[in-house]
C-alpha cells in the first residue's frame, strides 16, 4: 500500500528500488527537491565540479556494473555540458540515465531562463528522451528508463524534471527492480554455428561491446580452449579476454600489430561476439569487406538492429555474450588447430619496447606497471597518443579493469578513475592521461580530494596535443598550428588541491614515485615529462615529418 509522497521523494525511492547505490551530480536550483530527498537515502552522491566529468563518472559506473550510471545536472548549460558523457555512452554501448532539471511547466516556449528543448537537443544522443509532467507516472517512466538503458544495445536515457513538478504530491506504488531481457540463440543457430566452426581451417573470435559479465568472460575463455579459437579484442575492450591466456592474440585498435591484421584478413571464419566491429576495430572499415566479404562471419549481438547493419553475416545470432556461450557449450566440433604462431606474434609485438627520445622511457614504465600491478588493478585513460603504449604493452587480466572510451573522447580517464576507485576501494586504480587530455576534466581531481578517493594519475606531459601534431606533420609537414601547449606544474597542482604530487623526469624515478603515491593514501598525480619527439612507441615527429616531405 502506497502513501502520499512528493515527486522528488518518489523519484529517489525509485532509484533505491532499482538498486542504485551511487550517483553523480553538479548541484542546481532546478532540482533542489531531489537533492533534499537524497539525504538519508543510502545513495552515495559524488559532488563533481563540471557536468562533463559527472556524466563520464556515471558512464564509468555503467561500464563497471552493467546497471545504468545515474547523473543529475541542472537545466540549460548544465545539460549541454553533460553531452560528452552521453556521446561516450552511445558509442560505447553503456547504460546511463541523465536526470536534468527543467523550467516550470507553465513557462514553456517563452525561452525562459536556461530553457532547452531536451527532446530536440538530445534526440540523436540518447535511446530515449522524456520529460515527466505528472508525478503519478514517475515509477512507470523510471522503470522503463532502466529497461531501455540496459536492454538490447545499452545506451543513455535523458529524463527532464520540471522544477514545479518535483513539489507535487502523489499516491503511487513503487515499481520493482528491472532486469534486462537476455535474448538467447535458438537450437538451429547453434547447429549452424557448429557446422561452420567444424568446417573452418582458420577461425578467429573477436570480442567487444557490452552486456558482458565476469562469468561470461570466463565462459569465453573456456569456449576458446575447447574449440581452439584464437581471440582478439576490439578497441579498448581488452579486459574481455585475459592477455595472459595462451589463446589471446592481440588488440584490434589504433596502430595494431600488422601480423594480427593479416591474420584476420586470412581467416575463413570470424566470430564477432558482443561488438559492432566499428571504425577503429575494423581499421576504418577496411578489415572486413562491406557488406559481404571473403570471410564467413558469425555475428552475435544482443540488439537485432545491429545484426546486418554494416556487415551481412553468414549467421546472425541475437543473443548476449552470456546466453550465447551457455548455449554453445557442448557443440561437437573438431579441434586440434594450433594458435601458437598467433600467440607468438602477439608476445613479440607487446614485449621489448624500442627506446624513444628522452630520459623518460614510457615503454619501460609500462612494462614495470605490467609486472607491478595486481590483476584487479583498474587502468583508466582518455584519448591521445599516450594511450598507444597502454594498448600495446599493458596486459589486462581481470574483467572490468579497463575503462577507456571507444568513442575517443578526451578527458575521460580522470572522472572514470574517480568512479572506479569509489566502486573498488581495495583495488589500485591508475589513470594515465596526456597533458591535453588531463586538463579537459582536471577539475575532477578536486572531487577525488573532497570525497577522499585515492586514485593515482600519471600525467604524460609532452607539451603538445600529440595526436593532432602527428596528423599535422603527416599532412602539413613543418607547419605547426594550434598544437603547442603551456602546462602548469601538475605535481604542484595536485598538492594545491590537497593531494600528493611528484615530478618524474627519468625512467628510474617512476617506480619509487608510484610507491610513494600509493603509500600516501591521497589522490595523487605523477607528472611525467615525455620528450615530444616520442610521439608513438616506434615513431618520432621528425621521422614523420621527413617521410611526409618526401611524398
Amino acid at each position: 500500500m502506497s502513501t502520499p509522497r512528493t515527486a522528488a521523494r518518489i523519484l529517489v525511492d525509485q532509484l533505491v528500488a532499482q538498486g542504485v547505490d551511487r550517483a553523480t551530480c553538479v548541484p542546481g536550483e532546478s532540482y533542489l527537491q531531489v537533492l533534499d530527498a537524497l539525504i538519508g537515502s543510502g545513495i552515495d552522491l559524488l559532488t563533481c565540479r563540471a557536468e562533463g566529468g559527472a556524466a563520464m563518472m556515471a558512464e564509468a559506473y555503467g561500464k563497471l556494473t552493467g546497471r545504468p550510471g545515474i547523473c543529475f545536472v541542472t537545466r540549460g548549460p548544465g545539460a549541454t555540458n553533460a553531452s560528452p558523457g552521453l556521446h561516450i555512452a552511445v558509442q560505447d554501448s553503456t547504460p546511463l540515465i541523465l536526470f536534468v532539471g527543467q523550467i516550470e511547466r507553465g513557462m514553456r516556449d517563452r525561452e525562459a531562463f536556461q530553457e532547452l528543448d531536451y527532446r530536440a537537443t538530445f534526440g540523436a544522443l540518447a535511446k530515449w528522451v522524456v520529460e515527466i509532467d505528472d508525478a503519478d507516472r514517475i515509477p512507470e517512466i523510471v522503470a522503463r528508463a532502466f529497461r531501455v538503458a540496459m536492454q538490447g544495445r545499452p545506451g543513455p536515457v535523458v529524463i527532464a524534471l520540471p522544477e514545479d513538478m518535483l513539489n507535487d504530491v502523489a499516491d503511487v506504488a513503487d515499481e520493482p527492480r528491472v532486469e534486462p531481457v537476455e535474448p538467447c540463440p535458438s537450437p538451429d543457430d547453434i547447429a549452424a554455428l557448429a557446422d561452420l566452426l567444424d568446417a573452418a581451417e582458420r577461425p578467429i573470435a573477436i570480442v567487444g561491446g557490452s552486456r558482458w559479465t565476469a562469468e561470461s568472460r570466463d565462459a569465453m575463455v573456456m569456449f576458446s580452449h575447447i574449440y581452439d579459437l584464437p581471440v582478439a579484442a576490439q578497441f579498448r575492450r581488452a579486459h574481455l579476454f585475459p592477455a595472459t591466456d595462451d589463446f589471446f592474440i592481440g588488440d584490434l585498435g589504433l596502430a595494431p600489430n600488422p601480423k594480427l591484421i593479416d591474420r584476420v584478413k586470412a581467416a575463413d571464419l570470424i566470430l564477432l561476439i558482443g561488438g559492432r566491429m566499428s571504425e577503429i576495430a575494423s581499421q576504418s572499415y577496411t578489415l572486413l569487406d562491406i557488406p559481404n566479404g571473403a570471410q564467413k562471419i558469425v555475428h552475435i549481438h544482443p540488439d537485432p538492429m545491429e545484426l546486418g547493419r554494416v556487415y551481412q553475416p553468414t549467421l546472425a545470432i541475437n543473443a548476449t555474450p552470456g546466453t550465447f556461450l551457455t548455449a554453445a557449450y557442448g557443440m561437437q566440433v573438431r579441434s586440434g588447430r594450433s594458435v601458437e604462431d598467433a600467440r607468438g606474434d602477439y608476445l613479440a609485438w607487446s614485449d621489448a619496447p624500442p627506446p624513444v627520445p628522452g630520459d623518460f622511457q614510457y615503454g619501460e614504465v609500462m612494462l614495470w606497471l605490467r609486472d607491478r600491478l595486481p590483476p584487479d588493478a583498474v587502468i583508466c585513460n582518455g584519448a591521445g597518443n599516450f594511450a598507444s603504449w597502454i594498448h600495446r604493452y599493458y596486459r589486462f587480466r581481470d574483467f572490468g579493469t579497463q575503462l577507456a572510451p571507444t568513442s575517443g573522447s578526451m578527458g575521460y580517464g580522470l572522472p572514470a578513475g574517480v568512479m572506479a576507485k569509489r566502486q573498488k576501494p581495495a583495488s589500485i586504480v591508475l589513470t594515465i592521461a596526456g597533458d591535453g587530455d588531463f586538463l579537459m576534466n582536471g577539475q575532477e581531481f578536486a572531487t577525488a580530494v573532497h570525497h577522499g578517493i585515492p586514485l593515482i594519475v600519471a600525467v604524460i606531459d609532452n607539451g603538445i596535443y600529440g595526436t593532432i601534431r602527428m596528423h599535422q606533420e603527416r599532412n602539413f609537414p613543418g607547419r605547426i598550428s594550434a598544437t603547442t601547449l603551456t602546462n602548469p606544474d601538475f605535481a604542484a597542482l595536485a598538492r594545491a588541491y590537497g593531494g600528493h604530487g611528484e615530478t618524474v623526469t627519468t625512467t628510474a624515478e617512476f617506480a619509487p614515485a608510484f610507491e610513494r603515491a600509493l603509500a600516501s593514501g591521497k589522490p595523487a598525480i605523477l607528472h611525467c615529462l615525455l620528450d615530444p619527439q616520442a610521439i608513438t612507441p616506434t615513431a618520432t615527429l621528425d621521422g614523420i615529418r621527413a617521410a611526409a616531405e618526401k611524398k
